[in-house]
């Protein structure tokens, strides 16, 4: 009996050793880029928006296309967001559709501040000015591919 507890102990203490490794492996494969994108939309009603970015990624950058419709815009603006990308594993995991609901009110000199996430788990947090005028309160779409 006493042999039975000493090797149930040894494997509960691999078993949390396998555990611990497990999750400090997938939390340090994960990584962080810097993302700079251009967008440009307009619409009355239905909106079509679309841009130019970059992702910068371990010391690379990748450059982005940018497209997406809103349900409820009216106007126009332009937009030269910066900010982050995480949850990266590798420069591909940024290619997705990115959902947000929002209300925002642009007007020339005002800003947009964002947070998307797509299916890959990736998270993008943007912010900067818009040119323009705008308003909304739609469920935007963004579509992400690599160039």
């Amino acid at each position: 009996m006493l042999r039975f507890n000493r090797s149930a102990k040894i494997c509960a203490a691999v078993l949390a050793a396998a555990i611990t490794l497990t999750s400090v492996s997938s939390q340090v494969y994960a990584a962080t880029g810097n993302v700079r994108f251009h967008i440009v939309k307009a619409g009355f009603i239905v909106g079509i928006g679309g841009g130019s970015g970059v992702l910068n990624f371990k010391g690379r950058n990748y450059r982005l296309s940018i497209g997406g419709i809103n349900v409820g815009t009216i106007g126009a603006s332009a937009v030269d967001l910066v900010g982050t990308a995480s949850n990266l594993r590798t420069a591909a995991d940024i290619v997705g559709t990115y959902t947000q609901g929002s209300a925002a009110i642009a007007i020339v000199g005002g800003g947009r501040v964002a947070t998307l996430q797509n299916a890959n788990g990736v998270v993008i947090r943007v912010r900067g000015p818009a040119i323009g005028l705008e308003a909304s309160l739609s469920l935007s779409g963004m579509s992400i591919s690599m160039q």
